[in-house]
């Protein structure tokens, strides 16, 4: 699909306009589209080895952490973190070095800055192929791989523990196996593959509009502005080291009861790390954002990557307090599952729908603080108005991203957990080192749903710095400004509405693929278990493989229709708005829907993606309260009730949820690469 969209991406490039910078310095049309269809190309690989190196390690990792689990959890606990630091540093370090590597042979080969060639201004602009290629893979990474897992554990839960009555891990399960390859494919390969595009988006946005500000303020030497984001994402693999090698629990014992609470030892580790980001972040904002013209600007920008760290630590607090079972909304949401499966349901929404007001206040107050400070920093075009409030807004993304690499080392750490649980379960462990084991699946839950709420938030600034980007280069295309989109135009209020209508429509057949694929799972399990009754003895082994064969065939056949209608989506609404625009006499119309359009999706892809992050997780962690021996334990009416919830939400967290902060991105990339046949 990557190789027919790029085809289509060069067709587009050969009979686009041209900008005035791209015609003075000689770069043509062919040469513009073999660069960025080379871009979108070299970005979907990355993204797809990101997502490949998240799985290698983890299907490594969880049985060594199954064995660390039998001497003692200290050691399960800092296995099951470094393999997931592991993978989150190689997923960061090729996000820095593919945006570098792209960047130094254009630089090269293009002779940026030299008599009559381009400026490095404008460089970052071609690099905008390689930002969608890694969201075009992401996209089908996190819908087929959250489709896999969810179908499997759905259909595995369903008959094994509420039919069968039979342990959530245990052999006797057809489903077991796709459900534990599940996990590694939805969280690790997704996640990794997710987090990789979120990093490349905002630091070529984040270079885009460096350079943009440069040129406007005539700053001599731009290249501090333009690099920034790489040196701030090389430092964060240094500081993301050293919050990994800094999680030691001291205590040396198997008895989960004497062993130091997991969260609060990742929990240390985080502070190490945030401590380090805000000291590396000044330290890079002196050394490169310091020009003559401003001298205090630095400083501000120092303050806007401030912001962004808190907004950050912000939402992962945000995140834990609605997921995990130690505060009240979880607690209160296991009460409701005591009358039954219906409170339960209707708990779980009012949940996730309570969960998105925090984060929406805690966001707008980032993006009005930082766009603040940037615009008081100084900086001034020719004209003498203030130029530095967007760079402010992409110095704030790329603060709350700083410590990108921790952050995924404790989603990581999740699936890790939660295989190495079902593995001691399958080779029937005692139950001592089952309790150790849980308790990580536990802790590795509110993980995921943390770095789900930080994934939301930076998807959020990154879209709104793309959306600008967006802007400025139809201005440079069209050659009249484009600062303002006015939604009291029709048309462009129907983009806007199309804009939300396209993020209901993605996650209702996101989770309808998990239904639909959930079935054929239900219906295999229970077949195999009245055609094999020796199963439930141990006397047959169920067929494994036919249970992974149909979530394998079905995710990649169910992912298509709701990442067509992604990618289609902005493309038709803009080409057409631009044919009636013709007609109209509103040679910007299309240009501007697709802004409307973005807009809305946007805001309501937050949101959205908020509700059935937070919901889901809940429900999730509710179950695995009442497992620990809460309201009835296991096998009680309660925990059925609570098992049905789980099941509601799986879809929710790990499919519709995930694939709506990417979409969003993709989006805004799409939209940038697309932008000259909207006009």
């Amino acid at each position: 699909m990557a190789l027919l969209l790029g085809l289509v991406i060069f067709a587009i490039y050969l009979f686009r306009n041209t900008t005035p910078q791209q015609e003075s310095s000689g770069l043509g049309r062919a040469t513009s589209a073999y660069i960025t269809v080379a871009a979108f190309l070299f970005g979907a690989l990355c993204s797809g080895v990101a997502g490949y190196v998240g799985m290698w390690v983890s299907v490594r990792a969880n049985v060594r952490v199954s064995s660390a689990a039998r001497r003692s959890a200290r050691e399960a606990l800092q296995i099951a973190v470094r393999a997931g630091g592991f993978s989150a540093l190689v997923v960061v370090g090729m996000a820095v070095m593919g945006v570098a590597i792209l960047y130094a042979i254009l630089y090269v080969w293009l002779g940026v800055d030299s008599p009559g060639a381009m400026k490095s201004t404008d460089l970052p602009l071609l690099l905008v192929g390689y930002g969608f290629g890694a969201s075009f893979v992401a996209l089908f990474a996190q819908l087929g791989g959250g489709i896999f897992t969810k179908a499997a554990d759905v259909g595995a839960d369903l008959v094994g523990k509420v039919e069968q009555g039979i342990p959530e891990d245990d052999p006797r399960n057809p489903a077991v196996i796709a459900d534990l390859v599940g996990d590694n494919v939805g969280d690790c390969a997704a996640r990794g593959a997710d987090l990789f595009e979120s990093i490349a988006a905002e630091i070529i946005s984040a270079m885009i509009l460096g350079g943009t500000m440069a040129k406007h303020c005539k700053i001599e030497d731009p290249s501090g502005f333009i690099l920034f984001p790489l040196v701030v994402h090389s430092f964060d693999l240094v500081v993301s080291s050293v919050g990994i090698f800094s999680i030691r629990n001291k205590r040396e014992s198997g008895v989960i009861g004497t062993v130091e609470d997991p969260m609060k030892t990742l929990e240390k580790g985080y502070s190490v790390t945030i401590l380090l980001a805000v000291l590396t972040f000044g330290l890079s904002t002196r050394w490169l954002l310091y020009t003559e013209q401003a001298p205090s600007a630095w400083l501000n920008f120092a303050l806007c990557g401030l912001v962004g760290i808190v907004t950050a630590y912000a939402f992962v607090w945000i995140s834990k307090y609605y997921t995990d079972y130690k505060y009240e909304p979880v607690r209160t949401l296991a009460l409701a599952s005591s009358t039954g499966h219906g409170t339960n349901i209707i708990a779980g929404i009012s949940l996730g729908l309570e969960s998105t007001a925090l984060p929406v206040l805690v966001i707008s107050l980032a993006i009005v603080s930082a766009f603040w400070l940037g615009r008081t920093s100084g900086l001034t075009d020719e004209a003498g108005n203030p130029t530095g409030g967007l760079f402010g807004t992409a110095v704030a993304t790329m603060g709350m991203l700083s410590t990108a690499a921790y952050v995924l080392t404790m989603d990581m750490f999740g699936p890790i957990a939660d295989n190495a649980g079902g593995i001691v379960e399958m080779s029937q462990q005692p139950e001592s080192v089952r309790e150790i084991t849980d308790v990580l699946d536990a802790v590795g839950n509110t993980t995921k749903a943390t770095t789900k709420g930080f994934a939301i938030g930076s998807a959020a600034l990154a879209s709104f710095l793309l959306f600008s980007a967006y802007m400025d280069e139809v201005a440079a295309f069209a050659q009249e400004p484009f600062k303002q989109v006015d939604i009291a135009i029709p048309e462009v209020f129907v983009g806007g509405l199309l804009g939300s209508m396209l993020i209901f429509l993605f996650s209702a057949w996101a989770c309808s693929a998990v239904g639909r694929t959930a079935q054929e799972v239900v219906n295999e399990v229970r077949r195999q278990f009245i055609e094999r009754p020796g199963i439930m003895d141990y006397k047959e082994k169920p067929d494994y493989g036919r249970c992974v064969s149909i979530v394998a065939s079905a995710s990649l056949r169910e992912m298509i229709k709701p990442g067509a209608l992604a990618i289609i989506s902005p493309t038709v609404v803009g080409f057409l708005f631009r044919i009636l625009g013709y007609y109209t006499g509103h040679p910007l119309l299309g240009a501007k829907v697709v802004a409307s359009m973005l807009m809305f999706a946007t805001v309501s892809g937050i949101l959205m993606a908020l509700f059935l992050n937070t919901a889901g997780g809940a429900w999730d962690n509710a179950k695995k309260y009442i497992e620990t021996g809460a309201l009835g334990g296991k096998g009680s009416d309660t925990h059925k009730a609570a098992v049905t919830g789980d099941t509601v939400g799986d879809p929710f967290k790990d499919t519709a949820g995930p694939s709506l902060h990417v979409l969003i991105k993709m989006l805004a990339t799409i939209t940038l690469v697309m932008a000259p046949i909207f006009l």
